[in-house]
């Protein structure tokens, strides 16, 4: 009785045995085709991706015809896009132009520091002033930051620079000092760090009015006493200056050294030089052209670019 219950109980665990093995040789059977299936998916997609290329081949083939279908494949393969000019490593200008005869044979020696904040834009453009400023100082007397915003936890030293009492910045906001002759700041701050922003006017304002590390009270702004000689570029009126011109007016101040500005502002008035000899054209400022009647450009729509714009006539 016994055994047979054991046996029964034997051939009830071999039922089971059996049927995990049936179980497992339909789940086998399952997998072969999902993987079949899978097989004819990807085989499909291959044939409809040879089969779009094929009727682009011919499309191209109907428009320009099976030599200008050779002719295209092989201006594509020795085709190759326009190599730079080579370039100076210090002036950053081409080398056919090159102004590194018209800066100091080696840095000159300052006490002062600057920091420029340079607009993204700016970095871009061709005919730029900071290269040259940067070429005539000590690289340690001279740092560009390029940005939008200057958060003070990933510009741990600009936020130093701008908590000294030493630090200057050279904004024409409404409570900067006017920075001159006779009229600088105190001797005892020595050695200086000046700010620069560096872009289009309006670029340069949001700066300023986007990063609260630059509201600083010891603003200073330079005394319009000549033109600007950045002639290349229109200028909002004929006293606004370029980087260049800026920082080397208020480093002749800050040094006591008026033979600065002269030795700066020789590579910017080469460069104006070279451009016009090669065809570029002198800019008149916006105000000159408006108080000729020579500005033809659209007037804006915009109520604050329009109310600028009209500041600056007469």
């Amino acid at each position: 009785m016994d055994e047979g219950f054991w046996g029964r109980r034997s051939g009830g665990g071999g039922g089971a045995a059996g049927w995990e093995g049936e179980r497992g040789s339909k789940e086998d059977e399952a997998c072969t085709l999902k993987e079949t299936s899978e097989e004819d998916s990807i085989s499909s997609e291959k044939c409809d991706e040879e089969e779009s290329e094929a009727e682009e081949e011919r499309d191209y083939e109907d428009a320009f015809g099976q030599n200008g279908l050779c002719a295209l494949a092989r201006l594509a393969k020795v085709a190759e896009p326009p190599s730079k000019r080579p370039s100076c490593l210090r002036c950053r200008r081409p080398l056919k132009v090159c102004l590194c005869p018209f800066l100091p044979a080696k840095p000159l020696t300052v006490s002062s520091h600057i920091y420029i904040l340079q607009h993204p834009a700016e970095e871009s453009r061709v005919l730029r002033t900071v290269p040259l400023l940067a070429a005539c100082l000590p690289r340690d007397h001279c740092s560009v930051l390029v940005g939008r915003r200057f958060p003070e936890d990933k510009y741990p030293e600009l936020a130093r620079v701008c908590r000294s009492p030493s630090t200057l910045l050279l904004f024409p906001g409404r409570h900067a000092r006017k920075l001159s002759v006779g009229v600088c700041p105190d001797p005892n701050l020595a050695p200086f760090s000046l700010l620069l922003l560096d872009g289009t006017w309006r670029q340069a304002h949001n700066l300023y009015e986007g990063n609260p590390l630059l509201q600083i009270p010891q603003q200073v702004r330079l005394q319009a006493e000549e033109c600007s000689s950045y002639v290349i570029r229109t200028q909002p009126s004929q006293t606004c200056l370029s980087t260049l011109e800026s920082a080397a007016c208020a480093l002749a101040l800050l040094e006591g050294q008026p033979q600065l500005r002269e030795v700066l502002l020789q590579p910017l008035h080469a460069l104006c030089s070279f451009q016009i000899q090669y065809g570029a054209q002198p800019h008149d400022s916006k105000e000159q052209l408006l108080n000729s009647g020579r500005y033809n450009k659209p007037w804006p729509r915009n109520k604050r670019k329009l109310r600028r714009l009209l500041e600056l006539r007469y």
